[in-house]
């Protein structure tokens, strides 16, 4: 296992997860994080926290056996307000950390996304996230470095953002109760998600970082199940009996993400379970 690890984006969403996993393993761990999105209350004793901007990571001095790297800037939707502001972070952004590794060999575990399945210009969100996996099978091509790209599917759990811009659909929907007010189904509710749990997208990455089993493309963090945006809300509907309405499609919405195969499981030992209705109805 590995002694000290960075995590990019540790106070979000997913890196307060994994970093709580990584700290009850032993390890040694510190994040940088610009505290745009994430939040400093999920910051977690014993880890050292840097508030620094992703292409200022040169500052740190690289002592580190891995990193994760998890800062994006997400969601489709904004993306098409700031597209510079998204190919800085999440292609400029993933370079500077591949050229920060390079320095002392790092091992490098890249998040990247199943918007990868579908056209790369239909968001500036989706071309970057694959500018971003491109960088990593340049940098592991040409100068050897060791990365390895774990796609994420719909990733839902504790410490998601509960709010209308940067969260996903569970988010969103969550902030709306809170506010006492409808639930919006964009589109006619039908397209589907693979919906996938933190703890399982955690575990993963750390069997991904474990091994040294090689991929061709990108090991694949997804149930292999999904749901209509109309079935997440019938959910919704039995927890907190409200109500929605459907608004008008929007640009990047696709149809349908499902896991593409099943390598995870096969070469990794990785078992995902749909938690969704049981977390769901769990929710307060």
């Amino acid at each position: 296992m590995f002694k000290k690890v960075l995590v990019t984006g540790g106070v979000g969403f997913i890196g307060t997860n994994l970093i709580k996993s990584l700290i009850e393993l032993g390890i040694k761990v510190e994040s940088i994080d610009d505290y745009s999105q994430g939040s400093k209350s999920n910051e977690i004793r014993g880890v050292r926290y840097h508030e620094l901007d992703i292409e200022k990571v040169n500052e740190l001095i690289n002592d580190f056996d891995l990193c994760f790297h998890l800062a994006a800037k997400s969601r489709v939707q904004p993306s098409f307000e700031s597209p510079m502001d998204y190919f800085r972070v999440n292609a400029r952004g993933t370079a500077s950390i591949l050229e920060w590794a390079k320095q002392n060999n790092t091992k490098v575990i890249y998040a990247g996304s199943s918007s990868r399945h579908h056209n790369p210009s239909d968001s500036p969100y989706a071309m970057y996230k694959y500018l971003g996996e491109e960088i990593c099978k340049l940098y592991k091509t040409s100068y050897d470095l060791d990365v390895k790209i774990a796609r994420f599917y719909n990733v839902y759990g504790p410490y998601e953002s509960v709010d209308e811009k940067f969260g996903n659909v569970i988010g969103i929907w969550r902030s709306k109760i809170n506010n006492n007010k409808p639930l919006p189904i964009v589109g006619d509710g039908n397209q589907r998600r693979d919906f996938t749990y933190v703890g399982d997208i955690v575990d993963g990455l750390i069997k991904i970082a474990s091994s040294n089993i090689e991929n061709n493309d990108a090991w694949e963090l997804g149930t292999g199940t999904n749901y209509s945006i109309n079935e997440l809300f019938d959910f919704f509907k039995e927890k907190f009996k409200c109500t929605s309405e459907y608004i008008d499609d929007q640009k990047g919405n696709y149809r349908k993400t499902l896991r593409k195969n099943d390598e995870m499981l096969e070469k990794l030992n990785w078992h995902p379970k749909d938690r969704l209705k049981e977390y769901i109805l769990s929710l307060h």
